[in-house]
């Protein structure tokens, strides 16, 4: 298992409405890719959001980061609707649940 964590804050100006849209499509669109597990989204109350994806392997999360539409998004993001953002990656290979 592999999992990235998106955690972002928007720009003041961004266009919420295209952010939705895109947001909306990029999740339909990464839940049919090949070794996607699971994805969630939370936003805290200073305005900061987070998401975290999961997938089969590294290949199957490195594929979808290269996938050309959501490439075309991520640039986008950059551009008109993040202020900030960090990216982290891990693989899950040792998995504890308690209880």
């Amino acid at each position: 298992m592999y999992m990235n964590v998106f955690r972002s804050r928007k720009r003041a100006d961004y266009d919420a409405a295209a952010y939705a849209a895109d947001a909306a499509r990029m999740g339909q669109l990464a839940q049919a890719q090949p070794g996607f597990l699971d994805y969630k989204s939370f936003a805290a109350p200073d305005g900061e959001t987070v998401t975290i994806s999961v997938w089969e392997s590294v290949e199957a999360a490195r594929a979808w980061a290269r996938h050309p539409e959501h490439r075309a998004v991520q640039a986008r993001g950059r551009e008109a609707y993040y202020a900030e953002y960090t990216v982290y990656s891990c693989d899950g290979a040792v998995e504890r649940r308690f209880p």
